[in-house]
């Protein structure tokens, strides 16, 4: 009687260990934080990230347009992260777009390697004291083909269009160079010196992306961004690039985070009515699969009618947050 007692409190265990679910934070700028999908298809790679890993794992993106390291936490942001975060969390922080504009003692600027430096250790620090685990990533590159530094860039001004309708080859571009051009200097190298002092996971978001985007070239890589569809933006994401750079960076987690790695996918769709996947309908993600082949379709909220797949083989991976009837 004692020895069944016993399996079956173990198995207990295991069952409230199997179904015990982690939050991974993200806290940074507007390359990873979630967007109005009425206004458009922008997204941020952090809008994506829920569908590259099972419900295990939850991603809670607090990340906002145009925060800095700084003003993140003058605004009141970080507390409200820092009151929802409880142990065996994860801490995912990345800025810089912001952190070099201004000067000393405006609201977003900070100095790289002094008080840029400063608020990553403390972001840090305070997660591990939560028992959380802290993951450092330094910034997204801009696409930015362009030898001369353009001063008057500003990520969020680049919202403007140069002109009207989807562009291929924008003339208004500036471009004199086949490889990437950096704009973030030292604010995209201190935050590994950081992560090295703390001891604490590191991503090099930087370097991923720039061998991402010369690897697609001036032309492609324009896919990747709203430059692609507004005639302007080389900074902010379309649905494709936040899916792509989503994708990478969940593989580095799991690199960086190998207890994480169990709980990564990399589903050929993902579907969500909130704009946290590749497609907004159940039935376009179907009628996006080729005929002939078989596809994986994550479906990570909504309540969907069951499509009509015209004899496509088609596994439906469905989180609880999701129905299809």
């Amino acid at each position: 009687m004692k020895k069944l007692l016993l399996i079956l409190c173990s198995a207990l265990v295991l069952m409230s260990a199997s179904q015990k679910r982690a939050t991974i934070f993200i806290i940074g700028d507007s390359t990873a934080a979630n967007k109005d999908i009425k206004k458009g298809p922008e997204r941020g790679w952090g809008m994506a990230l829920q569908g590259f890993f099972t419900e295990n794992i939850r991603v809670d993106n607090r990340a906002l347009n145009g925060r800095s390291s700084r003003s993140f936490i003058i605004e009141g942001h970080w507390q409200k992260v820092l009151d929802a975060m409880k142990p065996g969390d994860y801490l995912i922080i990345q800025f810089g777009h912001n952190d070099e504009k201004g000067k000393i003692g405006d609201k977003r600027h900070t100095d790289a390697g002094l008080t840029f430096d400063d608020n990553y250790r403390m972001y840090a620090r305070a997660a591990q004291a939560k028992g959380a685990t802290p993951i450092i990533m330094n910034c997204v590159v801009r696409r930015n083909f362009y030898r001369q530094t353009d001063l008057s860039v500003d990520d969020e001004s680049l919202r403007t269009p140069v002109n009207a309708g989807p562009v291929a080859n924008s003339n208004a571009e500036k471009v004199n160079s086949d490889t990437l051009i950096d704009t973030h200097g030292y604010y995209a190298q201190t935050p590994e010196h950081v992560a090295k002092m703390l001891g604490v996971p590191y991503i090099d978001a930087n370097k991923i992306t720039k061998d991402l985007e010369n690897g697609l070239g001036v032309e492609k890589s324009r896919q990747l961004h709203m430059i692609s569809v507004t005639g302007k933006d080389n900074t902010h994401y379309t649905v494709y690039g936040a899916h792509v750079v989503a994708g990478l960076l969940a593989d580095e987690i799991a690199k960086v985070c190998p207890e994480l790695k169990p709980y990564v996918r990399h589903y050929d769709y993902v579907v969500s009515e909130k704009g946290f996947g590749n497609y907004l309908t159940l039935q376009d993600a179907v009628d996006a699969v080729p005929a002939g082949k078989a596809a994986t379709i994550c479906v990570l909220d909504g309540k969907w009618k069951k499509p009509k797949t015209a004899g496509k083989t088609i596994r439906f991976a469905k989180f609880s947050t999701a129905s299809i009837r």
